[in-house]
C-alpha cells in the first residue's frame, strides 16, 4: 500500500496554517498545523530545514524590515523611507536591519515581528515588535497595518512553499524531517505519522532512527 505524505512536496492537497516562522543562517524553522482536508483534525508540527531557503522567501522577509523599524521606533519615516518598487532592494538606510522571524496571532488577525539591528563592534541588538492587530480597533494601532498584513501573507505563502519543497538550488532536495542518519527515510516517517492520524491497528514501518519531529501536545 502506498502511503500518503502528510507534509512535503507531494502533499499538495493538505491544508497548512503557519503559526511561527524563523530564519537562521538561511535555514527555516516553522511551527504549523496540517490537515489532509477540511474535515480532518489538525496536527501540530515544528520542523527545521537542512536546506538553504529560496531567495523568494528571503526577499519576502526583507519586505517586513521597514515595518519592524517603525514598530520598534528604530527609524523615523521620511519621504524616501519606503522602497519605490516591490521588486527592488531595500534602501540603504535599512542595511543594518533584518527580520528573522514572525509569530501569527491565534486567530490569524495580527502579527509580531522579530529581527535584529547590527551595531558597531559586531554587536547585535535583538528587536521584537509589539503585537499588531490588522483590525486597528484592537491591539497596537499601526498606520500601515494593511500594508503589513499584505507583506505577512506574502511571506507566509513562501514559508508554505518551502514546507512543500521550494528551496535554494544551492541545497539538496528538501527534507524538512531532518533525520539523524545521512539517508533520510521519508517513507518510514510517513508511515509513523499516518498511523497517528488514522489510528490504524496495523503495525507501521519502524524507522531505524526516529526523525526529529516535535509534536505539540493537543
Amino acid at each position: 500500500m502506498q502511503l500518503v505524505p502528510i507534509v512535503g512536496p507531494e502533499a499538495t492537497t493538505s491544508i497548512i496554517r503557519i503559526q511561527k516562522a524563523k530564519v537562521k543562517e538561511y535555514q527555516l524553522t516553522a511551527e504549523f498545523t496540517e490537515q489532509r482536508d477540511q474535515d480532518a483534525p489538525p496536527r501540530s508540527f515544528t520542523l527545521t530545514s537542512q536546506e538553504l531557503i529560496h531567495p523568494d522567501l528571503q526577499h519576502r522577509f526583507s519586505r517586513l524590515v521597514p515595518h519592524l523599524c517603525l514598530l520598534c521606533e528604530q527609524l523615523t519615516e521620511t519621504p524616501d523611507y519606503w522602497p519605490e518598487d516591490e521588486a527592488e532592494e531595500l534602501p540603504a538606510h535599512f542595511d543594518n536591519f533584518s527580520v528573522t522571524g514572525l509569530s501569527i496571532g491565534r486567530s490569524g488577525g495580527g502579527v509580531t515581528l522579530i529581527g535584529q539591528r547590527r551595531l558597531s563592534g559586531n554587536r547585535v541588538l535583538n528587536l521584537t515588535s509589539p503585537y499588531v492587530a490588522y483590525d486597528s480597533e484592537t491591539g497596537h494601532e499601526y498606520s500601515y497595518a494593511g500594508l503589513l498584513e499584505t507583506a505577512v501573507l506574502d511571506a507566509l505563502q513562501e514559508v508554505e512553499a518551502a514546507l512543500r519543497g521550494k528551496h535554494s538550488e544551492a541545497g539538496r532536495q528538501l527534507d524538512f524531517f531532518e533525520p539523524e542518519s545521512s539517508q533520510p527515510q521519508m517513507a518510514e516517517a510517513n508511515a509513523s505519522l499516518t498511523e497517528q492520524l488514522t489510528g490504524s491497528d496495523e503495525t507501521p514501518l519502524q524507522p531505524k532512527k526516529r526523525p526529529r519531529i516535535k509534536r505539540v501536545a493537543e
